[in-house]
């Protein structure tokens, strides 16, 4: 007699979680990146990314648990593309997968502006002491420091904008640094978190060791001490120099 034989039914290939961004979204983003004119920009981003980075957006709003927030979900991830096409020309080919680039960016801007709304509820009942306390203290001397500071970071921020990728190479150290860079563009609203407190939310935003953060942060410090220099000398930051500071 002849055995019968069952056929094996071939087990079907899971989907991957990011199909709606694949190789080719990642390839659009950088013709993106490459070209200048600004009716192929539109076309490229219209057919083959606007759809991956609202889907990116939308996904990690909701495995995150990003709800503390004042508007609809909706319009923060509308907010949530937009910084994603602000940052778009940063990301280098080859030095990682677009999708984890633009996953860690959509990220931070998401902790960072939970934040602030966590920051905002947490000061809410005390502001009227603060405010007094402001108007009463605040001297003719202290107003023009804190317009210093405020012109300085504004220009050194403008500084970084320019020569990130020039100074920093490696994706992964690109991000700690424009992480680093997104604290100071945030200062107003994570001001009273101590050292501590900013790397741990720096590593939560890249993923980072604390080891590799303080490497980057201490590079920095040596480029901004320079910078800071300059400022008081001149009244302004030169973008051009990126090599002789170290």
């Amino acid at each position: 007699m002849s055995k019968t034989v069952t056929p094996i039914k071939k087990k079907k290939k899971k989907p991957t979680k990011n199909y709606y961004f694949s190789q080719i979204t990642e390839n659009a983003i950088v013709r993106y990146n490459k070209t200048d004119d600004a009716r192929l920009k539109n076309k490229i981003y219209t057919q083959h990314i606007a759809y991956a980075f609202d889907k990116l957006a939308e996904n990690i709003i909701h495995t995150f648990k990003f709800y503390y927030f004042d508007v609809p979900s909706e319009q923060v991830k509308h907010e949530v593309v937009s910084f994603l096409v602000l940052n778009i020309h940063k990301f280098q080919e080859g030095k990682g997968k677009a999708f984890s680039y633009f996953s860690i960016v959509a990220k931070n801007y998401l902790i960072l502006h939970n934040n602030k709304n966590y920051k905002h509820y947490k000061i809410h009942d005390k502001m009227e002491v603060l405010d007094y306390q402001m108007n009463m203290h605040r001297s003719v001397e202290e107003r023009e420091v804190a317009e210093w500071n405020q012109e300085y970071v504004k220009q050194m921020l403008n500084y970084w904008e320019v020569n990130l990728t020039n100074i920093f190479r490696r994706q992964k150290d690109i991000l700690v640094a424009d992480a680093v860079l997104e604290m100071f563009r945030r200062r107003e609203n994570i001001e009273n978190f101590n050292k501590k407190a900013l790397y741990i939310l720096i590593r939560e935003m890249t993923g980072s060791k604390t080891q590799h953060i303080t490497r980057i942060v201490n590079t920095m410090k040596k480029y901004n001490t320079r910078l800071a220099t300059e400022f008081a000398n001149t009244g302004s930051i030169s973008h051009s120099n990126t090599g002789s500071f170290l």
